[in-house]
Formats: structure tokens, sequence, C-alpha cells
């Protein structure tokens, strides 16, 4: 009886998982705008909640009125190059590549939101972290022991403010608002002068803007 019991909690649970699968699947299919032709949506883990990253199903749906103004007083929010010295440019399926490489469970990568936790509050991408730009950059008065506590706590580097070791830091998926939007390069010409290597620096110079202008899901922290 044992066996029998346990056969059938066995043939239970796989009937559950396989019921699973296929919802997925149809409702993979189900999707009239997908990400990618071989990708319809896919899950992150955004502050402790599970989220589902998908394009808006809506075909008349139009980006939010914040975003979708095209002139801002230059400076400061003038129109930023494609590169930025030796860090590589990146773009949607990029960022989307990083963001399941981490919910896979890869901890050497972040996709860090660099605007202030104000702006953030408005949609950010689902599965990034928060960590505003100017607590790096010395110029707008950073302070050394934030500067230490980011790189170390958060960004996986050892060491301390007399020489940071960069060794098993982590890959860096760095944006803000869009392409108008100092914020992000400002942050990582000061990663760069920290010592920060360049081949761990990915830059999304689409932003924010770029990523609801094709209607990717963004959550309110």
């Amino acid at each position: 009886m044992r066996f029998l019991s346990r056969l059938f909690r066995f043939g239970f649970v796989l009937s559950v998982l396989l019921l699973m699968s296929f919802s997925s699947q149809a409702g993979e299919r189900d999707l009239k705008v997908m990400i990618a032709p071989q990708l319809g949506s896919f899950r992150v883990l955004h502050n402790g909640k599970r989220t589902t990253v998908m394009r808006n199903q809506n075909r008349r749906n139009r980006i939010v009125d914040d975003l979708a103004l095209t002139s801002r007083d230059c400076p400061p929010h003038c129109l930023q190059p494609i590169r930025i010295k030796a860090i590589e440019t990146v773009g949607e399926l990029e960022v989307i590549q990083y963001l399941r490489r981490i919910e896979g469970g890869d901890r050497s990568v972040l996709v860090v939101d660099t605007r202030s936790s104000n702006q953030v509050l408005k949609g950010t991408i689902p599965g990034s972290v928060n960590v505003y730009g100017n607590h790096l950059i010395a110029e707008v008065g950073a302070n050394p022991i934030m500067v230490e506590e980011i790189l170390i706590g958060q960004f996986g580097v050892s060491g301390n403010n007399d020489h940071f070791n960069f060794s098993n830091a982590k890959t860096l998926v760095v944006y803000c608002f869009g392409i108008w939007c100092g914020q992000g390069p400002r942050t990582l010409h000061a990663l760069l002068k920290l010592g920060y290597p360049a081949t761990k620096l990915k830059w999304y110079r689409g932003g924010i803007q770029a990523w609801e202008s094709v209607g990717l899901t963004t959550i309110r922290n």
C-alpha cells in the first residue's frame, strides 16, 4: 500500500508539472506580440517577488507621458554617444539575456538602474537593482565610505578604498532614462575611474524609455 501511495503521489505531481508546462506553452502560443520569435515571456525575481516580463499585448498601447516628451533642456539632458570608451553598448535583447542569466542563478551579473529612488518608483526594469549613480560619482560629492559599501556589498568587489580588487567583480549592465540621460554614462565613467574593468561594464543606452517604447514590462518598486 505504501508503494502504491508513493506511486500515486508521484503520478499526481508529474501530472501537475505536465499541465503547467502545457499551459505555459499554450499561453506562449496565444501571445500576438512576442519578445523574439522563440521568446514570448520570462520570469524574474524582483524585490523577493516573481514577475513575468513580456511585451504589452494591446497593440494600441502607447508609451507613458513622462517618457513621451522629446525635448528637454540640454544641458543637462543632452544626447549621449553610442559608445563610452571601451564599454560595450547593449540593447533590449542583450539586457533580457542578462536578466535570464540572473534568474537562472548566475550571481556574476547585475542589472543596475542608476536613477534616483523617486524616479525608479515610477517604473523600472524587473530584475534590476537601484543604485543611485550620484553615490558613486566623486564630482557630485560621493562619500568614499558609501562608494566602498556599494562596490563591496553589491558589486562583488573586494579590498577597500586604498586598493580595490576587481577580480571577482560582477558584470554590471547600467542604464538610466534613455539616450538623452547622462546619469548612466557619468556612473560608468566614475566606475572606470575607480578601476572597474571595462570588460565587466555594459551600457544599456536606450534605458527605460526604449524599454517602455517596445511595451516591455516595467514594475513600480
